[in-house]
């Protein structure tokens, strides 16, 4: 695909309009590498265009607190909601963009290798976005009862399926291999003429690892991995079927995931 692609932005209040190029642009002249993803990477290389309220500004950790001193410095707003994963930085109490670092759950850090080639024109500005296969690592662990990114995978997979590291992506979910074979399990399900888009190797691996799998004893330590894709969803789990909780949300979310 081309090294530029198209404007996916949806013409949102003016307000906003230039609160997003405002900070793309200071984004810019700070010079910290960072990527723009989710909706927008999604409309790049899918072309489904559908409304977003915010940005999604992806970074390594370890230059994530130097976007927010940047913007601090310049009299934004900075809120670290979660040192795990996501921050913001806020122009007033509306308008705001995500920095996010890893993946909410714990498991997949923004890394040098998701740093691509491809850039995207968008509000005034060309920027770069989350190449193909690190746009799938983004979102193969979001599903619970509010949001669920299985179809943004499908796509991408349809769409980009030549552009993504097949090998880098099996590495990055090699611990949560069940995970990967679901989503492609389900991509096979969705488009049975285009099965041939996911590589037989990585069928034939993770199908072997499956019937490696099948005969084994049960694991002896009892913790539910569901967590993982929804802590709320999966709280009862943890709070009264006595399962270990593998992702270590406090006693403050416990209680609003009940309610």
């Amino acid at each position: 695909m081309s090294d530029t692609v198209t404007d996916p932005s949806f013409h949102p209040p003016e307000a906003a309009v230039a609160f997003y190029e405002e900070a793309l642009g200071l984004l810019k002249e700070s010079g910290i590498p960072f990527l723009l993803s989710g909706t927008y990477a999604v409309t790049a290389y899918t072309g489904i265009r559908r409304p977003t309220k915010d940005l999604d500004v992806f970074c390594k950790p370890g230059d994530y607190p130097r976007i927010l001193a940047f913007f601090q410095a310049r009299g934004f707003r900075t809120d670290v909601e979660d040192e795990r994963w996501i921050a913001k930085v806020w122009k007033d109490e509306t308008h705001f963009f995500d920095v996010i670092f890893a993946m909410s759950n714990g498991t997949i850090a923004v890394s040098d290798s998701w740093f691509g080639e491809d850039t995207i024109e968008v509000y005034g500005h060309e920027v770069g976005i989350t190449p193909p296969t690190a746009l799938i690592l983004s979102k193969v662990f979001i599903q619970d009862r509010y949001r669920y990114d299985g179809a943004d995978v499908n796509h991408v997979i349809l769409k980009q399926s030549e552009a993504i590291d097949w090998k880098f992506l099996l590495g990055q979910m090699d611990l949560y291999w069940e995970v990967l074979m679901a989503h492609l399990l389900n991509f096979r399900f969705a488009y049975p003429t285009e099965r041939d888009r996911v590589p037989r190797w990585l069928m034939t691996e993770l199908t072997g690892r499956l019937r490696a799998q099948v005969d084994l004893p049960a694991p002896r330590v009892k913790v539910c991995r569901g967590r993982l894709f929804s802590p709320r969803d999966y709280i009862a789990d943890i709070t009264e079927w006595g399962f270990g909780d593998i992702v270590g949300k406090g006693l403050e979310e416990r209680h609003e995931a009940t309610h």
